[in-house]
């Protein structure tokens, strides 16, 4: 049986640490391309995999009819502009998250999946992993009883990435730690729940710390190679809100940086008749009552790579043409939260969506 070739656009961290490994693990792949604006990279990458070629223009991996599917590993302002035109070529589109910078070109990306008919499915790989899963069956099976409100924190120390550079630059990013970081922490809670509707949003984002590049004080930055203090820093990095949807109500504080040294990142599903914590990545602890106790219990189950699960999922919706958890009519309903997110910290004002 022919292999199915794919591109792989974008050849930073992402694609290095997550795609590129995950489709040498499957075994009905065969990586045709690697592309990358910096040609160098997408040499890097063939000489390191032993496999592909080199192209510095992805649409060279449009016109090729070889290739049916392409990751794309992009920085975000470039998201919906590929996912859409791969999509209009005949090819099928995962693209890391978020969807897109905001929730217009999401909207975009969507369009085109359906003109196209072909597969658009977003990078929220937390809904391929093994913990998440287990708290969703366990809310879907009433262990929970009925989940009426989700917390959630994401945040750290001074952990703002590549300062100056794309990250920190929302005409590149979009923004900052909430489409950066709160965008996984809210899928999750989405997924989890059922993927309710979102009624009416209230939030705020505050960019304050990073402010003064030159001034900034930090222990380790992620994406240091990206620093540039001659750059551009717009984007925020702590936000806070809440959301009321059709199921629970919602609350958040995130931060890249803040002035409280001590680093936090779990969601709490609050219920009626259980609640439970879910460290970020990790595992997690269930409360609840027996025989007029009060009991908790950490459960133990075998952990998957769900990095590997996504791409997994992802070929087999290309040979299938199945829509999986990650597809973009899910997806896009995150993106349309934090688009109201951004839009009620800009007006001072409540946003409905109902």
């Amino acid at each position: 049986m022919a292999k199915i070739k794919v591109g792989i656009i974008g050849c930073g961290t992402i694609a290095n640490s997550a795609h590129i490994p995950a489709y040498l693990n499957n075994p009905e792949v065969e990586i045709k391309y690697f592309c990358d604006i910096i040609p160098e990279k997408a040499k890097a990458a063939v000489e390191k995999y032993k496999c592909g070629i080199a192209v510095v223009d992805y649409k060279e991996i449009i016109a090729d009819p070889e290739v049916v599917a392409v990751s794309v590993c992009t920085p975000n302002k470039m998201h919906s502009i590929i996912s859409c035109d791969c999509l209009m070529g005949g090819k099928n589109v995962l693209c890391e998250k978020p969807a897109a910078k905001n929730y217009g070109e999401a909207l975009k990306m969507q369009e085109a999946q359906k003109k196209s008919g072909k597969v658009l499915n977003i990078g929220v790989v937390n809904r391929f992993n093994a913990a998440v899963n287990k708290i969703k069956q366990m809310i879907a099976g009433g262990e929970l009883g009925e989940v009426y409100h989700v917390y959630v924190s994401f945040r750290a120390h001074r952990s703002i990435p590549g300062l100056g550079g794309a990250f920190t630059t929302k005409e590149i990013a979009g923004g900052g730690v909430l489409i950066d970081w709160g965008v996984h922490y809210l899928d999750i809670v989405m997924y989890c729940t059922g993927d309710p509707a979102p009624k009416t949003v209230s939030a705020k984002a505050f960019s304050k710390l990073g402010v003064d590049m030159e001034n900034y004080v930090y222990e380790s930055m992620w994406a240091e190679n990206t620093k540039d203090l001659n750059g551009t820093y717009d984007v925020d990095d702590f936000v806070t809100g809440f959301v009321r949807t059709s199921g629970p109500t919602i609350t958040f504080n995130g931060a890249w940086a803040q002035n409280i040294g001590i680093g936090e990142g779990y969601i709490d599903f609050i219920g009626t008749k259980a609640g439970i914590r879910l460290n970020y990545g990790g595992d997690f602890t269930l409360w609840t009552t027996a025989c007029g106790s009060l009991v908790n219990c950490k459960p133990k189950f075998t952990p998957n790579q769900h990095f590997q699960e996504e791409i997994n999922s992802f070929i087999n919706c290309v040979k299938t043409g199945a829509k999986n958890p990650a597809n973009i009519d899910t997806v896009i309903i995150t993106a349309k939260m934090m688009q109201a997110m951004y839009d009620s910290s800009n007006t001072g004002k409540e946003i409905d969506l109902a």
